[in-house]
């Protein structure tokens, strides 16, 4: 099993499908991705979210975060935040392509995984 910790709008902009149209739907449909992959997959999913998405309907699985702050790289903070405290950060795979973020739980001891990569395995 894989404790994976995702930076959702590093991943959900990863892609150009114009999901700057509706950000907050954006989110939902997104949770509801992991959703299924925590399911199929067995693996804890924690997905940090820089705002309220609203409603996540249908989730089951993930365990959502919304971070604390406000403002850019607000979920990132948050990442570094969970990562600090968790009494086995190695254990953790962080999902961003946030350079800065990258070194920081590196630094903790997380594993990282692209988020082009991960969602590659998401669509798969």
């Amino acid at each position: 099993m894989t404790r994976w910790l995702v930076d959702a709008m590093n991943v959900i902009g990863s892609r150009p499908d114009k999901w700057w149209n509706d950000p907050k739907k954006a989110m939902r449909e997104f949770a509801v991705t992991l959703d299924d992959f925590a399911t199929r997959t067995g693996d804890e999913v924690t997905v940090v979210f820089d705002t309220d998405p609203g409603p996540l309907e249908g989730i089951h699985t993930i365990e959502p975060v919304i971070a604390r702050r406000r403002g850019r790289n607000a979920a990132d903070h948050e990442i570094e935040q969970i990562v600090a405290a968790d009494d086995e950060p190695g254990s953790l795979r962080v999902v961003t392509s946030d350079r800065r973020l990258v070194e920081k739980v590196t630094e903790l001891g997380a594993k990282v995984t692209s988020s082009g990569r991960f969602r590659n395995q998401l669509d798969a």
